[in-house]
């Protein structure tokens, strides 16, 4: 997938964008998640704070007591991350056995007032706390003294809790990521898959199995699916008109080739050399005329009428049609071609290229002419006397080679015009068999 690819960058920023969301959303929870963990602790811690207040007693020489002690087993393990503690102003502390030897610590009241709050404290083991602090007075004979609760709770215990609570948030979030990429693609395809029904549509166009776009697209889709006919439209029109030009001039051109060609003919008696070359620019006039016209009439039904075509019933009858020549009896033609080979072209367009080039094996090969398939292309070559590179270079520019033999190097040219057109390629090369090797390669 290339880096080009809309699907791809769709991708790649819908995965950003859910990563980004997944991250924030999970964060966001954790912060949630810590403060109503907080919020619970500090509640539970207050309503021991509050059975505390109902279990404690004031004896009448300043002693304080409890009547029932909290049942929570960690109040009686030694350093077991829940305390508390209950003090007076001339009494005696009271502390769970959690605190063993250590006390808390709690801020002095400030100038006598009565205050509750939640706040940190540093624990017996030296580790966090977080405490409930509750002022209450009690009974003692016909007055009320004052007593301060605190309970806490290690932030270890809560750590532990947020961890495991991370332990199943994070595979959590990692599933709804896969859901959501995967919703995503899903998504993504079903966007794409009108410009897919459009690329299937321009291909049947290019094949020429119709000629214009269907309608139907979404609206997003269609003002460009319109656009694609009406340059289609376009197109078509123009191409007539060249094809149609091109005619007209090749027609116009006919007559007075014919009359130089006759003028040639009379003179030839008086000045022989005079009249040879006029015959001659003027079958090289009338060889250009013929492949303007054979160009325009590619052109006119070329990629927009393009469609495929087998390529071994065209060689036969090539073949059986070349071997009725005088000169062609003695070649031996030997074609290793697949029976569902095909040409991504019209059948005109492909008997007349292959005509061109099996003619042109025929006029140099000694004895045999080989035709092999490939998957897509074939190779032609003869036994003939070969050609050298220059030579090559030359009959690929259209040029004639040979003024012995009529014809050759223009019929590669048209061929190779034909090719071009159709999207395919002609090379030359030396040939194996000694003469010249002619490769036609197309895209499937």
């Amino acid at each position: 997938m290339r880096g080009r690819s809309l699907r791809l960058r769709l991708g790649l920023a819908a995965s950003a964008l859910i990563t980004l969301a997944l991250a924030l959303a999970g964060l966001g929870l954790v912060v949630l998640f810590d403060r109503v963990l907080q919020i619970r602790a500090a509640e539970d811690l207050d309503r021991t704070a509050k059975f505390l207040a109902g279990q404690v007693v004031l004896a009448p020489d300043g002693m304080l007591s409890l009547t029932v002690e909290p049942p929570d087993p960690r109040f009686g393990t030694p350093y077991g991350g829940l305390y508390w503690q209950i003090s007076g102003d001339h009494a005696e502390t009271l502390r769970s056995r959690s605190l063993w030897d250590k006390r808390l610590e709690p801020p002095a009241p400030q100038s006598g007032t009565i205050d509750d709050r939640t706040l940190d404290l540093v624990g017996p083991d030296g580790g966090r706390l977080i405490a409930v602090l509750r002022r209450v007075r009690i009974d003692k004979g016909t007055a009320q003294a004052p007593v301060t609760i605190v309970v806490a709770i290690d932030r270890k215990d809560l750590a532990a809790s947020r961890a495991t609570f991370l332990s199943l948030l994070v595979p959590a979030l990692v599933a709804l990521g896969l859901a959501l990429s995967l919703a995503m693609v899903i998504f993504v395809q079903r966007a794409l898959a009108p410009f897919r029904a459009l690329r299937e549509d321009l291909r049947a166009v290019h094949e020429g199995h119709r000629t214009t776009l269907p309608a139907g697209f979404p609206d997003e889709v269609q003002p460009l699916v319109d656009d694609l006919n009406r340059l289609i439209g376009l197109q078509e029109r123009a191409l007539l008109r060249a094809r149609t030009q091109a005619g007209d001039m090749a027609h116009g051109l006919k007559t007075p080739l014919a009359v130089l060609t006759a003028l040639a003919r009379r003179v030839a008696v008086d000045r022989p050399d005079l009249a040879s070359e006029v015959e001659e620019q003027a079958h090289a006039m009338g060889r250009q005329v013929e492949r303007s016209l054979v160009r325009a009439r590619i052109a006119a039904v070329g990629n927009l009428r393009r469609r495929s075509c087998l390529v071994r019933p065209v060689l036969d009858r090539l073949v059986a049609t070349l071997r009725r020549l005088p000169d062609a009896a003695s070649l031996h033609w030997d074609m290793s071609v697949p029976e569902a080979l095909a040409y991504p072209g019209d059948d005109g367009d492909l008997t007349e290229m292959l005509g061109n080039l099996l003619d042109n094996g025929r006029k140099w090969a000694h004895r045999r002419v080989v035709v092999t398939g490939k998957p897509n292309g074939l190779t032609i070559e003869d036994d003939g006397p070969g050609m050298s590179e220059k030579a090559i270079a030359h009959v690929a520019r259209g040029k004639r080679w040979d003024e012995g033999k009529p014809g050759t190097g223009f019929g590669i040219a048209i061929s190779s015009d034909i090719a071009e057109e159709t999207g395919a390629v002609i090379t030359l090369a030396p040939s194996r068999l000694g003469g010249l090797r002619v490769d036609l390669d197309w895209h499937p």
